[in-house]
């Protein structure tokens, strides 16, 4: 009974020792659990290199054909008619506008009349030169009297003939009052209506011409010394990759645009039914890199410190 007793009184003493060694345990079987791994951040890596000796420049613009006609009445008047609308196809003959002739009718009635008078009028003076020319003969009248009624008469012929070329004018003006196309082409444009007045030389309709297509591109300053009349240049189109046409540049601007600064470079294509007029253009040309000892450097490498520029290696 001794013995059992002593045993069980040491069990409360013993029991604390356990449990703490127990936690112990658990503890290091949790720390062998964990496992600490390094984060592994991705780098995008760049060789820096010697930059190649061309560059690449592409340019976009539109197809337009060579040559564009800004038709206008070679009269004043007010617009009656416009017989035609973008897109529509003309050939030469057809009458794209008119105005009202009806003052222009009026001139070529008064000038008219006016030949009518200026004819009765040598009639007349003929007909005084004549008998002058008799009594001289005849001693009757003196030569002063004769080269009076020669220069009379000359006088009206004279008249006649302007009194012709007027109404040959005011008939021309009546023709003048239809707006005919002289060329084929397609309308591009149309910058007056029926009941605007305009005066000669204002354009109403332009005319895209038939025939040769180019495109219009506009370069930088930087860029425009290596464009010069003849090269040779590429030209892609963004309605369908799969059409590439070998270009020339046909003109370069002498001076740069007011607003925008850049150069107006017109690049001539070969003739293609597939090229439409309004088409959007990718001009590309290679040009010689003239730096010297130059690298490539991303975009993405360069930032800024310290108010200085750095390139992270």
């Amino acid at each position: 009974m001794s013995l059992s007793k002593s045993i069980m009184n040491r069990l409360p003493a013993i029991g604390p020792a356990l449990v703490v060694v127990a936690a112990l345990g658990l503890a290091g079987c949790s720390q062998e659990k964990v496992e600490v791994k390094d984060i592994v951040r991705p780098v995008k890596v760049v060789e820096i290199a010697k930059a190649n000796d061309t560059r690449e420049l592409s340019y976009s613009g539109s197809v337009r054909a060579r040559t564009e006609m800004n038709l206008g009445f070679r009269i004043n008047g007010k617009i009656t008619e416009r017989l035609v609308d973008i897109g529509q196809r003309v050939k030469p003959g057809d009458v794209l506008a008119r105005i009202d002739p009806a003052d222009y009718d009026l001139s070529v009635d008064s000038a008219e009349a006016s030949l009518e008078a200026a004819e009765r009028q040598v009639e007349t003076t003929g007909l005084a030169r004549r008998r002058a020319e008799q009594l001289f003969a005849k001693n009757f009248a003196s030569k002063s009297q004769l080269e009076q009624a020669t220069l009379s008469y000359d006088q009206a012929v004279a008249t006649r003939n302007s009194a012709r070329s007027a109404l040959d004018q005011a008939k021309n003006q009546v023709l003048y009052a239809d707006l005919k196309a002289d060329r084929n082409g397609i309308v591009t444009s149309v910058t007056a209506d029926v009941g605007q007045v305009v005066g000669s030389g204002t354009p109403v309709v332009t005319v895209a011409v038939d025939g040769e297509k180019e495109v219009l591109i506009a370069v930088p300053e930087t860029d425009i010394a290596q464009f010069k009349p003849g090269k040779n240049v590429k030209a892609s189109f963004w309605s369908d990759e799969a059409l590439t046409l070998d270009g020339k540049v046909r003109e370069v601007a002498g001076s740069a645009d007011q607003q925008s600064r850049t150069f107006a470079v017109r690049v001539s294509l070969p003739n293609d039914p597939r090229v439409l007029l309004g088409m959007t253009a990718n001009i590309e040309a290679s040009a010689a890199n003239n730096s010297p000892q130059s690298v490539s450097i991303p975009l993405s490498a360069l930032a800024q410190k310290d108010g200085q520029q750095i390139v992270w290696t």
